[in-house]
């Protein structure tokens, strides 16, 4: 029986969950911070607020859908992957307008809070208290958080896709994959068939 299972043949990559994955956890984090500055500091009725709030959850869900099909679809993956990217990509670009617009700062990298800004978003501490964080912080320092977490995020998923893409060159999708597998099931049985005939020749001989 166990041999039956080390020897199992499947055309079904292994993934791990997207909750695992730390860049879900960082858009996870861009959602939550985005519904709350757009409530605070975006008048109500403003269209901005829709625009930036689905943004943001695009970036977070299509990360997870993306993973999820990743076992039977390495270009859904891929594609779903390049969505969240393109959401977070126009959810930056919104942070920026808003800044921009209000004569606000947005901190580069000469600014003096900007290297502790960058050193809490990639702490292991934000995902704890960013929550009461920024209730602290005036829009200015929401939106630069913001901002610094969405360069992280998409920092991740160019990576993210350089590996999946990497990964869909050498491996092929699942038709590619279900054709090798068959390959490889069918070559197992004939080398059992001939070693049983072997097996049977070297009997009768004895």
């Amino acid at each position: 029986m166990s041999n039956e299972k080390e020897n199992k043949i499947t055309f079904l990559p292994q993934h791990g969950h997207y909750k695992q994955l730390r860049v879900y956890h960082v858009t996870e984090m861009i959602y939550d911070i985005t519904f709350y500055f757009t409530q605070k500091y975006l008048s109500k009725g403003d269209r901005t607020i829709d625009q930036m709030v689905q943004a943001a959850r695009s970036g977070k869900q299509n990360i997870a859908e993306g993973n999820q099909a990743a076992a039977t679809s390495g270009e859904t993956e891929i594609k779903l992957t390049n969505v969240a990217k393109a959401s977070l990509e126009e959810l930056l670009d919104d942070y920026e307008d808003y800044l921009r617009v209000r004569n606000m700062e947005q901190w580069g990298a000469t600014h003096p809070r900007y290297e502790r800004m960058r050193e809490y978003a990639k702490s292991e501490g934000i995902k704890r208290n960013y929550a009461t964080q920024i209730e602290r912080m005036n829009d200015e320092e929401i939106a630069n958080l913001c901002i610094t977490l969405i360069h992280q995020a998409m920092y991740m998923l160019h990576k993210l896709l350089v590996t999946m893409q990497d990964r869909f060159v050498k491996e092929g999708g699942i038709k590619e994959r279900m054709y090798n597998s068959r390959v490889q099931y069918r070559n197992s049985q004939n080398n059992q068939n001939f070693q049983n005939n072997q097996n049977n020749r070297n009997n009768q001989k004895q």
